[in-house]
């Protein structure tokens, strides 16, 4: 992967649905009301942090605690609500990029670009979301279990279901401008801001912030990243511990994801959840990984 291998011009059919969607996202302030904010937040929440955060990043990629199927399935689900591919692909990308950071075959390095860092290598970068097959290498633990095959394959079903479900409930209960609105705040709106908070830690999270470990990539700690993406943008946190389920490793960087991760555990259904703790005060940012690893 990389841009060199792929880049491969505009792919259209993204290119335009993501138009779409940042039309209606436009679109959407015009119909405003605190429900659609309300239920666009909720959604948010679902999609990003318990979807993306806590499923597919924390739990599927790095494996950093377990759950029930059926818990992985559901956070699986809210992970394809974000618009951001099936769960294979995903990991498969993420997985390369830990392999690659900031180095000749990273999927998303701003090294080669912060457009391209963002959200160039997917307007322009080689499809991969349909590609279950090439990608297993890269998710074999995920390419062997049936569910996870066919949300990779229908990743979009849930969504498409979703915005019919809202649109449908919007008109039910106030009208069709209602219903409209509702539509848009909890689809349009709604995924193109968590669009691009995901794409955030790809491309500012590798060139601003601090940087507590010597990481051999250019991660960083980033504050309002951590903000839109519940806690994710604690990067350089991550690159120096990726199986750590805690990426937030002060008391002062807040990590929603983690208190997710650690509702699920007081609630019986995770365990074996691995954190990363310092060993020193205010670690020396010369000097890379003075954590340990614990397990919960």
């Amino acid at each position: 992967m990389g841009r060199a291998y792929s880049e491969s011009g505009v792919v259209w059919i993204t290119a335009i649905f993501m138009a779409i969607f940042h039309i209606g996202a436009i679109a959407a302030l015009f119909f405003f009301s605190w429900t659609n904010l309300i239920v666009a937040a909720v959604l948010y929440v679902l999609a990003v942090n318990c979807g993306i955060g806590m499923g597919y990043h924390r739990l599927l990629v790095h494996r950093g605690y377990e759950v029930p199927k059926a818990v992985e399935y559901f956070l699986t689900v809210c992970g394809t609500l974000a618009l951001e591919g099936g769960p294979i692909a995903w990991v498969a990308t993420h997985r390369i990029h830990h392999q690659h950071s900031d180095r000749s075959g990273d999927p998303h390095t701003p090294q080669e670009g912060t457009w391209w860092a963002h959200m160039g290598w997917i307007v322009t970068g080689r499809a991969l979301n349909t590609q279950t097959e090439a990608l297993a290498h890269y998710a074999p633990d995920l390419a062997r279990d049936r569910v996870q095959v066919w949300l990779s394959k229908y990743h979009w079903v849930p969504l498409t279901i979703l915005g019919i479900g809202l649109l449908v409930a919007g008109t039910l209960t106030g009208g069709v401008k209602a219903g409209v609105g509702l539509f848009l705040w909890g689809i349009f709106l709604r995924v193109t801001l968590g669009l691009h908070a995901t794409w955030l830690v790809n491309s500012a999270t590798h060139l601003h912030g601090g940087r507590r470990f010597a990481t051999r990539d250019e991660s960083r700690n980033s504050w309002w990243v951590a903000l839109l993406t519940g806690g994710e943008g604690w990067h350089n946190n991550h690159h120096a511990n990726p199986v750590s389920a805690r990426h937030g490793l002060a008391w002062y960087e807040f990590d929603p994801n983690y208190y997710g991760i650690w509702l699920l555990e007081k609630l019986k259904l995770a365990r074996h959840i691995r954190i990363a703790r310092f060993t020193i005060r205010d670690p020396d940012p010369t000097v890379a990984r003075k954590t340990h690893m614990t397990t919960s």
